[in-house]
């Protein structure tokens, strides 16, 4: 025996200290684990852990969504949303040319208006019209799925950050009411994601929400 160190191990007798993924016997170990598994050699039930552009939750593994996207989509339902208010801009335009200025002796100014049934019918259903899109495109069908048409346009989602599924119809509406916050003051909280970790506005971190680069299956 070598006064330095361990004998040479006799290759047909088996390795008392294993290897790493190996049992005894040289062969692959039952309770080795790969990257993403969790001891009992099936995949993480979380996934990797969460970094910066990962989700906390780390389940669905998409990376937050880009400002820009963000952006995008906004505009884009915010198009769809002008033109559901097309009739209100005709019946405004039809009052205006039947709208009379006149001057008094007194050199007063006076404004008359012919309001004509027609203008203020039209002005009444380009309202109704972008109510009714706002309810089923921002509250309805954001809530239940996770994308309003600009979202779905762009392939980014909308979910809670503590299960990575849609918040619901109340939530979508609440989180709207929240932007209110991120126009305050000078449009401070639509910017905040452009440094933020999670790449949450204001309203999103209020109501715990994130956006998630995930296009439509």
């Amino acid at each position: 025996m070598s006064d330095y160190g361990s004998p040479p191990r006799d290759p047909s007798q088996p390795d008392p200290y294993g290897r790493p993924g190996q049992d005894p016997y040289g062969q692959p170990s039952p309770y080795g684990q790969q990257p993403g598994q969790n001891p009992y050699g099936q995949p993480h039930p979380y996934g990797q852990q969460a970094g910066y552009g990962q989700p906390a939750y780390g389940a669905p593994g998409y990376p937050y969504a880009h400002w820009g996207k963000r952006v995008a989509a906004s505009l884009v339902d915010g198009l769809l949303g002008s033109l559901a208010a097309i009739p209100t801009w005709i019946g405004y335009g039809i009052l205006a040319a039947h709208t009379t200025t006149i001057t008094n002796p007194d050199g007063t100014v006076s404004t008359s208006t012919d309001g004509s049934p027609v203008a203020l019918a039209l002005i009444g259903l380009g309202f109704a019209l972008s109510l009714a899109f706002f309810i089923w495109n921002t509250c309805l069908r954001q809530g239940r799925t996770g994308y309003s048409i600009g979202k779905g346009v762009l392939g980014i989602k909308l979910v809670s950050e503590a299960t990575g599924q849609p918040i619901g119809a109340g939530m979508a509406f609440v989180r709207y009411l929240a932007h209110v916050l991120d126009a305050i003051p000078c449009y401070l909280g639509y910017l905040w994601p452009l440094w933020d970790r999670k790449r949450q506005t204001f309203a999103d971190k209020i109501v715990k929400t994130v956006v998630l680069d995930q296009p439509r299956g």
